[in-house]
Order: C-alpha cells, then sequence, then structure tokens
C-alpha cells in the first residue's frame, strides 16, 4: 500500500532553509539505492535546489539534475519544474500544493513552519486518507 509521509519542519536549521531537508531526504534515498523525484513548486525553486544539492553536505554526492533531457532515466534524483514531464517513480519528494498523483510507493510531503503555508498540507493529507494511502507525521 502506497504512503505519504509528512515532514512538519520545526528544527530551526531547517526552519531557516526547508530546502536543507529536501537535500537530507534526497541524500537518504539515494543512499538507500531509491531513485526520487523532487516535484519543485517553480522553475526557480527547482534551481535554487539544485545549487543546494551540491553544497548542502561537503561529504555527500547525490547524483541529480533538472528534468528535461536524456539522462532523465539514468539521474538517481531528478527535480521536475511544473509543466516538464518526468516518468514515474516508487519515491517522490512533493514540494507544490497539490497531492501527488501517478503510481508511487511513498510520498515524502515537506510542510513549512510557517502557519499560511501550512494549508495546501492538510487538504493533501485529506487527499490522501480519501485515497486509501497510509499517512504518517515526522516532526522535523
Amino acid at each position: 500500500m502506497p504512503r505519504a509521509d509528512f515532514y512538519l519542519i520545526a528544527k530551526p536549521r531547517f526552519r531557516a532553509d526547508p530546502l536543507l531537508l529536501v537535500c537530507e531526504l534526497a541524500k537518504r534515498a539515494f543512499a538507500n539505492g531509491q531513485s526520487a523525484l523532487i516535484l519543485a513548486r517553480s522553475l526557480e525553486q527547482a534551481e535554487l535546489l539544485d545549487e543546494k544539492m551540491w553544497e548542502f553536505d561537503a561529504d555527500a554526492f547525490v547524483p541529480h539534475q533538472i528534468a528535461g533531457d536524456e539522462d532523465d532515466a539514468i539521474t538517481p534524483v531528478l527535480i521536475v519544474p511544473p509543466g516538464t514531464s518526468a516518468p514515474d517513480r516508487a519515491l517522490v519528494i512533493n514540494l507544490r500544493d497539490e497531492s501527488v498523483t501517478g503510481t508511487f510507493e511513498r510520498v515524502l510531503e515537506v510542510v513549512p513552519d510557517e502557519e499560511s503555508l501550512r494549508t495546501g498540507s492538510r487538504e493533501r493529507w485529506k487527499t490522501y486518507k480519501t485515497a486509501g494511502i497510509e499517512v504518517v507525521k515526522h516532526d522535523m
């Protein structure tokens, strides 16, 4: 059964830079041999995340790229801006307001600390529950 994990940001280092948590989640997935899609909210966010993946951990290398070329199929972590299509993968990290659709085993929802930005996450929680997807909350 698919599962949706909601990561509620609370720690100061993630609160100051939520994309740092996204990088950590992608690093963990890659270390476990899982390829992942990161659904970025905008092209600007995708580009920021692309840069951050290079710098966030001097000891980690996470092969990644912004989706959209022939290397998509072999790149372990694909950052997907809106309007770009990418094949479904078992693990999806979602930064968008919409729930993830398609075929996946697990979706990781990164929920910002700011109350005004949490409204969409509550809707996604309900959508996943209604679809029969197991929902789990993690305080980060």
